[in-house]
């Protein structure tokens, strides 16, 4: 149950991140100042809409690859969807993540369990974990060349610091708080809101939504603090957070986390 929650809330803090980082960016580019109901509107057209385009999208993947019986070309359906579908997302000014976010839930979880034999789905794991290490490599490239441009200083440092803090105590907030609430209703175990606070890693979305910041000097600021708190999370949350959650599990459970 806990592993559950993690995945969920990891796919749909990422769908809807991009969603409001995008909506905040265009109110600050265009320099109005938006009504409650344009900001609601656009909340529920791009995280509603892309949440329905990609319910549809994945039953028609879902059908698709139920309809044969090759591995060479259901890999190949999986990729044209999700590129594919971002395309057609961000055209009709839809969250493309959520989409594919929906999509991915249909077709992980309908779709590998009927619409795919088991060499399909060997070799479609192996095709997305390849891409997805890939594209993370790439980024992380493109992060190392920004950075090196960064002029650091004893303030930056201590704002990375601070930043690195802030980050966690709105996890803990958002998160934690939430959790340790619902802890009865979501069936996880006692302490669970530690391996949730202290699970939220953060990774490329963060730096790639950064990037897509207007080049200057606050664009370095934000881009210097944004690639700590990924650091931190990675080197230290990353590699600590198996013990924390073999602290509040059964012998038998720390075992499988």
């Amino acid at each position: 149950s806990l592993e559950t929650v993690i995945a969920g809330e990891s796919l749909f803090n990422d769908g809807i991140g991009v969603v409001i980082f995008v909506l905040l960016l265009g109110i600050l580019s265009s320099g109005d100042i938006p009504t409650a109901n344009y900001v609601a509107h656009t909340l529920a057209v791009e995280a509603g809409g892309g949440i329905v385009f990609g319910l549809v999208l994945g039953a028609i993947l879902y059908y698709m690859l139920k309809s044969i019986d090759s591995y060479q070309e259901e890999v190949l359906l999986t990729l044209a969807g999700v590129i594919g579908g971002y395309a057609l997302a961000s055209h009709w000014h839809l969250s493309g993540p959520l989409a594919m976010v929906m999509m991915g839930l249909m077709v992980g979880n309908r779709g590998r369990a009927l619409a795919m034999s088991d060499k399909t789905r060997h070799y479609i794991d192996l095709f997305w974990e390849l891409i997805d290490e890939i594209l993370n490599a790439i980024l992380f490239v493109l992060i190392g060349l920004e950075v090196v441009m960064i002029a650091y200083s004893g303030n930056l440092f201590i704002a990375a610091g601070l930043t690195i803090v802030i980050a966690l105590l709105a996890r803990f907030i958002v998160v934690g708080m939430t959790t340790k609430t619902l802890q009865r209703q979501l069936d996880l175990p006692t302490g669970a809101w530690k391996v949730l606070t202290w699970g939220g890693l953060r990774g490329g979305i963060s730096v790639a939504l950064v990037l897509q910041l207007p080049t200057g000097a606050e664009r370095d600021i934000l881009l210097a603090l944004t690639y700590a708190v990924v650091i931190f999370s990675i080197l230290v949350q990353g590699l600590s957070v198996g013990k924390v959650a073999k602290s509040i599990a059964p012998d038998k459970q720390a075992t499988t986390l």
